[in-house]
C-alpha cells in the first residue's frame, strides 16, 4: 500500500489498479483465505474496476477478532499519555500524506479531490483531539462514613466492531476508531465492500505509529462478514454507519449476546429558510446541505422549507447557481461534484426525480443522468444536481437580497410533504424547496417525519433561532450555516435516525464502562448476630 500511495501525485483517473490485500489483521495485510468469491469494486469516476474484494468468512473473523483481543490486552493497560502519543503519530503521518490520501479516497468514492482534503484533514484533527483526551480519563472519589470510601474507574469494554459507510470511507474509520482507541479498545473494522481501499491505508499508519500489532483491524466483506461480526461473542460494541433498515438488524443482532451499540442511520432533514434571513447566506447554505458529496450525506437538509414572501428569489437564485455547479472528472481542481457510488445507485437516485413528476413536482433544473465529454469518463456514474418545485411564469419585479436581479419566477407549490421525494431519503442530489408561512405551521411539518438526524434554519431574528432550535426534533440543529461537523461537536440523530454519538467528549461514553469500587476501612456489621 506504501507504494500506492506513492504512486498517486502522479496518477490520474481511471489510471489507477489495486492489486495489494484488503484485509489487515495482526500488523500486515492478509492474503483471502480461499482467493474465491471475489466482489468486483469499481471506480465510480469511470465505472471501470479498481480492484476485486474477497469477503472474510467464519475463520478469518475469528483470526482478526483474536488478534484484536490480543492487542486490547496490552493496549487497555498502557497509560493514557502512552497512548496519546501513539495517536498523535498517527495523526501526523495522516497530515503528512494527506493530498496522496485525499487522492487515492477521490478513486475510492467519487467525491471531489476539494472535498476529499477536508475529509482527510478532519481524520487526522479527530486522532488529535482523542489523543488529547486519552490522559484525562479518570474516576471520581466519593467518600462514605466512618472514613470509608468509593470511587470508580473507566475501563476499556474490549473489542469493538465498526461498519462504514461508503460516503466516507477514510474519514469514518477514523471517526469511529480514535476515541475508541483513546479510551483502550481494539478496533475490527468492516469498511463497506463499495469502497474497500481506504481503510487498509489506515491500519497500516496506525502499525507505523507504533500501536500493538492487531489493535485497528480490517475485515472485508457485505452482510454476511458484518453478521459473523455482530454475532461473535468476542465482540463488546457494535458501531454502525448507514441505513436504517440494516441499522435494525444490527440492533437486532447485537442484543442476542447484550452488545452496546451505536447506530448513524438515515435522515430526510428539513432547512428552514425565514424571510428575515440573509438571502445571499441561505442560498449558500442550501446548496451546502443538499449537494456536498453527490448528496450522498446522511444529514443533508434536503427538505427546504422557504417562507412564500422570499420564495421566488430565492428559487431563482438556487436554480442559477445549482446548474452553474462543475460536474466531472473528481480528480479535477475546479470540479465540485463527482460520481455517485455505484450505478445501481444513480439508477435508484433517478428513478426518485422521475417518480416525483408522476406525482406532480416540477424539475426546476438537472435530475438528469450526466455524460462528460471526457471518453473515459464516459461510463462514470454522473446526474445533474436537482431542484424540485414549481414553475410557472416569470414576474417583473425587484426584490431586495439579490443584486441585479429584475425578473423573477412566481410558483405553484407542487412539491407538497406527502410527495416521496419530500419524505423518502434519496441519498442523491436532489433538493425538494416548498413554501411555508408560520414559524408553527412549518415547525409541524418539519417534525412529521421518522428520521431525526438534522435541521437548520436561517434567520436574522436571534431569539427565533434557539426558539426553532429548541423545538426541531433533531441530534443537530445548524443555525445560519449547514453540514458543519467539527470534531469538537457530537452527532448523532433522534428517532428512527439512530442513537449513540459520534465526536466530542460525550462519545467516550459510548467506547468505555464504568466500574464502582467500594473500600471498608472498619469493620463489617454483625447484621446477624452471629
Amino acid at each position: 500500500m506504501a507504494q500506492l500511495l506513492e504512486s498517486m501525485p502522479s496518477a490520474s483517473t481511471g489510471q489507477v489498479v489495486v492489486t495489494d490485500h484488503l484485509n489487515f489483521w495482526g500488523g500486515c495485510r492478509v492474503k483471502p483465505k480461499d482467493g474465491i468469491n471475489a466482489e468486483p469494486v469499481h471506480e465510480p469516476a469511470t465505472g471501470r474496476k479498481l480492484c476485486d474484494m474477497f469477503p472474510c468468512g467464519k475463520e478469518e473473523v475469528d483470526q482478526a477478532i483474536q488478534s484484536a483481543h490480543a492487542a486490547y490486552l496490552k493496549w487497555s493497560k498502557m497509560a493514557g499519555m502512552e497512548r496519546a502519543r501513539v495517536m498523535l503519530e498517527a495523526a501526523r503521518i495522516i497530515r503528512e500524506r494527506r493530498d496522496n490520501i485525499a487522492k487515492l479516497e477521490v478513486i475510492n468514492n467519487g467525491k471531489s479531490i476539494t472535498e476529499a482534503r477536508v475529509d482527510i484533514d478532519v481524520s487526522w484533527q479527530t486522532l488529535e483531539y482523542y489523543a488529547g483526551i486519552a490522559g484525562t480519563l479518570a474516576g471520581q472519589h466519593i467518600q462514605l462514613p466512618g472514613g470509608s470510601f468509593a470511587y470508580t474507574r473507566r475501563e476499556a469494554l474490549g473489542v469493538c466492531v465498526s461498519i462504514g459507510a461508503w460516503n466516507y470511507p477514510f474519514q469514518i474509520a477514523c471517526w469511529k476508531s480514535a476515541p475508541a482507541l483513546a479510551c483502550g479498545n481494539a478496533m475490527v473494522f468492516k469498511p463497506s465492500p463499495f469502497t474497500a481501499v481506504t481503510a487498509v491505508i489506515l491500519a497500516e499508519i496506525y502499525k507505523e505509529a507504533g500501536v500493538p500489532d492487531g489493535l485497528f483491524n480490517v475485515v472485508q466483506g457485505g452482510a454476511e462478514t458484518g453478521t459473523l461480526l455482530c454475532n461473535h461473542p468476542g465482540v463488546a460494541k457494535v458501531s454502525f454507519t448507514g441505513s436504517v433498515p440494516t441499522g435494525k438488524k444490527i440492533m437486532e443482532m447485537s442484543a442476542k449476546t447484550v452488545k452496546q451499540v451505536t447506530l448513524e442511520l438515515g435522515g430526510k432533514s428539513p432547512l428552514i429558510i425565514f424571510k428575515d434571513c440573509e438571502l445571499e447566506n441561505a442560498v449558500r447554505g442550501a446548496l451546502m446541505a443538499n449537494f456536498l458529496t453527490q448528496g450522498e450525506v446522511c444529514c443533508n437538509g434536503t427538505r427546504v422549507y422557504v417562507q412564500r414572501e422570499i420564495m421566488p428569489v430565492f428559487l431563482e437564485e438556487v436554480v442559477k447557481r445549482t446548474k452553474a455547479i462543475s460536474v466531472g472528472d473528481p480528480l479535477l481542481e475546479n470540479t465540485r461534484m463527482g460520481a455517485l457510488i455505484t450505478r445501481q445507485h444513480l439508477d435508484k437516485v433517478l428513478g426518485f426525480v422521475s417518480q416525483a413528476k408522476t406525482e406532480g413536482a416540477k424539475v426546476l433544473c438537472g435530475g438528469e443522468a450526466f455524460i462528460p465529454i471526457e471518453p473515459k469518463l464516459k461510463g462514470g456514474y454522473y446526474m445533474s444536481p436537482c431542484v424540485l418545485a414549481e414553475r410557472l411564469e416569470r414576474t417583473w419585479r425587484a426584490m431586495s437580497g439579490i443584486s441585479d436581479r429584475s425578473t423573477l419566477l412566481t410558483y405553484s407549490d407542487n412539491c407538497t410533504d406527502d410527495m416521496t421525494c419530500v419524505k423518502e431519503e434519496i441519498f442523491g442530489p436532489v433538493m425538494s424547496v416548498m413554501p411555508f408561512d408560520t414559524e408553527e405551521e412549518v415547525l409541524k411539518r418539519a417534525n412529521n417525519t421518522t428520521f431525526g438526524l438534522a435541521s437548520g434554519v436561517f434567520t436574522r431574528d436571534i431569539s427565533r433561532a434557539h426558539r426553532v432550535a429548541e423545538n426541531l426534533q433533531a441530534g443537530t440543529c445548524f443555525i445560519n450555516n449547514y453540514n458543519i461537523s467539527p470534531v469538537e461537536v457530537p452527532f448523532g440523530g433522534y428517532k428512527q435516525s439512530g442513537f449513540g454519538r459520534e465526536n466530542g467528549q460525550v462519545t467516550i461514553e459510548y467506547y468505555s464502562q464504568l466500574k464502582t469500587v467500594v473500600v471498608e476501612m472498619g469493620d463489617v456489621d454483625d447484621y446477624f448476630n452471629c
